[in-house]
């Protein structure tokens, strides 16, 4: 790190200013670690890339596709869920009917339902796509999530701070923000600033009924700047190794080639 500043505000309506040690929800930016820690299951032979989802949640198989429920040419994989060709999708990616049988997003589903309703809805929803024609981002690292918490044969909140959280020493990521860190929380604008629609963010200090991998870590820029230069020197950061640099290589390479 060459240079860190905190600019603007950490809670713009208490006009509380931004500070480097603020705790961000991180969205999507949750994606990647999920990923990280499925990677280093599958250099230790517990899963491969290959494997059909329905191997370890049998309620995926027999899946079809489209509103004509057209039976899929083949199942989902593994390495499907990891770049979004699953051909699931999010129920706020458009408006015909297909898209209002999915959930919006796990960060708001995972508040109301339990790990087992949530899969039970994806995997009765038709498919957007055949698996592997097309791309298309959507809840399959929440997916993936579940399919590590079955291999690992523990939460996935467990498994990320073993693999990835705890090896990187990133101290402040989680899904939970416990009570002594949430005065660090930092808070959306309460409205749009051009549309002045209210914000409604999940509460990172409310106990979700699942661990979303697809969007519901929070983490400071310190921490996550760890995790980045991990992945940057291919798989090792301090000398702690999380990945072997091979993985790194797959992890990174292009694997969408012409869909």
């Amino acid at each position: 790190i060459a240079c860190m500043q905190a600019v603007g505000f950490r809670d713009k309506a208490a006009g509380t200013p931004m500070t480097p040690d603020a705790i961000f929800r991180l969205a999507s930016m949750t994606k990647p670690i999920v990923t990280v820690a499925a990677l280093s299951l599958f250099e230790e032979g517990r899963l491969f890339l290959s494997d059909p989802v329905s191997k370890y949640i049998p309620a995926f198989k027999n899946q079809t596709v489209g509103l004509e429920r057209v039976p899929a040419e083949r199942e989902m994989t593994i390495q499907d869920l990891m770049r979004h060709t699953s051909g699931l999708t999010y129920g706020n990616r458009g408006t015909t009917e297909i898209y209002k049988m999915y959930p919006e997003s796990s960060n708001s589903s995972s508040l109301t339902l339990t790990m087992d309703e949530f899969i039970e809805r994806l995997s009765k929803a038709p498919l957007l796509y055949q698996p592997g024609t097309r791309w298309e981002y959507s809840l399959s690292t929440d997916v993936l999530g579940r399919v590590v918490e079955i291999v690992a044969g523990k939460p996935l909140a467990e498994v990320l701070a073993e693999r990835v959280y705890r090896p990187l020493k990133m101290i402040d990521t989680t899904f939970l923000v416990p009570a002594d860190k949430r005065a660090r929380i930092a808070q959306p604008l309460p409205t749009h600033p051009d549309s002045g629609a209210e914000y409604k963010l999940a509460d990172p200090t409310v106990q979700r009924k699942f661990d979303c991998g697809g969007g519901c870590a929070v983490s400071t820029a310190g921490d996550y700047t760890r995790f980045a230069q991990m992945l940057l020197n291919r798989g090792v950061l301090d000398g702690v190794r999380v990945l072997a640099p091979k993985t790194v290589e797959l992890m990174t390479a292009d694997h969408l080639g012409p869909i």
